[in-house]
C-alpha cells in the first residue's frame, strides 16, 4: 500500500508531521539556541490567563518573537529547503513569504497549556494559504504538553473565537482533552493549517519542551486586518513576491 503524502494528508486533516526533517542533532545544537538566546533576553511569559485557570495556576511559558534577528541560526533555518519545500507543496505555490517566528519553550513540570484554537482568529488572510511549522527541538510526548489537533476542522472555515483571558474557543465546546495528541521527536517538524482547531496541555514532564514556529504564506494571500505585524513579516523564503513595488 502506497504511503500517503503530506500534501496530501494535510489537504485532508488540515496538518501533517514530517518525521526527521532536520536531524537528531541539528535539533540538539537548536535546542541549546533556544535556550541560550531566551537566557540573554528580558524573560516573557504570553501564558494566557485562561489557561492558568484551566492548569490551575502556576504554569508559565518562555517565549521570545522574531527569533532570526537574535541569532544568524534561526535566519539560516527559516531559509532551509528541506523546510521550505515542503512549505511550498503544502500551500499549493513555489513562492513561501514569512509572516513570523516565535520561539517556545514550555518549562518542565509547569509548562503552560494553550487552549484550542485557530491561528486564522489571530491574523486572517484572504485567501486562506497561511500555514505553520512546529520544529520540535526536542522529544514531545502527550506528557510534555504536545500539540493536538481536531482533523478536519480546517474544512469549517474561521470559527467565532471567544475572549476570557484569551482569544480562543469555547472550551466548553472545543475540550482539549478530545483533540488528537500528535506526539513527536527531536527533528520532527509538524506542519498545521492555519485554520486548523489545534491546543496543547501541561508539560508536566521532568524536562522543557522546546520548539520554534514558524508561519508562512503565499505572498499574494493579503492579509485581511492590519493585525499581528512583525518585525520579519515578508521576508521571502523561497521564490518570490509575484506583488513586490504593487503593495501600498
Amino acid at each position: 500500500m502506497n504511503e500517503i503524502s503530506p500534501a496530501r494528508f494535510y489537504r485532508d486533516n488540515g496538518y501533517a508531521l514530517v518525521r526527521g526533517l532536520i536531524s537528531a542533532d541539528e535539533a540538539r545544537a537548536y535546542r541549546e539556541e533556544c535556550h541560550a538566546l531566551l537566557a540573554r533576553l528580558r524573560p516573557s511569559d504570553p501564558t494566557w490567563g485562561s489557561a492558568r485557570r484551566i492548569a490551575g495556576g502556576g504554569t508559565e511559558l518562555r517565549h521570545c518573537h522574531d527569533a532570526q534577528f537574535y541569532s544568524a541560526a534561526f535566519a539560516r533555518l527559516i531559509v532551509d529547503p528541506r523546510f521550505t519545500d515542503v512549505a511550498a507543496e503544502l500551500i499549493g505555490s513555489g513562492n513561501v513569504q514569512l509572516h513570523h517566528t516565535k520561539i517556545f519553550v514550555k518549562p518542565a513540570e509547569k509548562g503552560s497549556p494553550f487552549p484550542m484554537h485557530q491561528d486564522a482568529a489571530h491574523f486572517p488572510h484572504t485567501r486562506h494559504t497561511v500555514g505553520a511549522a512546529i520544529f520540535h527541538f526536542d522529544d514531545a510526548p502527550e506528557e510534555k504538553g504536545c500539540v493536538r489537533v481536531v482533523p478536519g476542522s480546517h474544512r469549517q472555515g474561521p470559527l467565532p473565537h471567544v475572549e476570557e483571558g484569551g482569544w480562543h474557543l469555547p472550551p466548553s465546546s472545543w475540550p482539549l482533552e478530545e483533540a488528537v495528541p500528535v506526539e513527536a521527536r527531536a527533528g520532527d517538524v509538524l506542519f498545521l493549517d492555519y485554520l486548523t482547531v489545534h491546543g496543547s496541555g501541561v508539560n508536566r514532564s521532568d524536562e522543557a519542551r522546546t520548539t520554534l514556529l514558524v508561519q508562512f504564506r503565499d505572498p499574494e494571500d493579503l492579509p485581511a486586518d492590519d493585525v499581528h505585524r512583525s518585525r520579519g513579516q515578508g521576508m521571502m523564503l523561497r521564490g518570490v513576491d509575484p506583488l513586490a513595488g504593487s503593495r501600498g
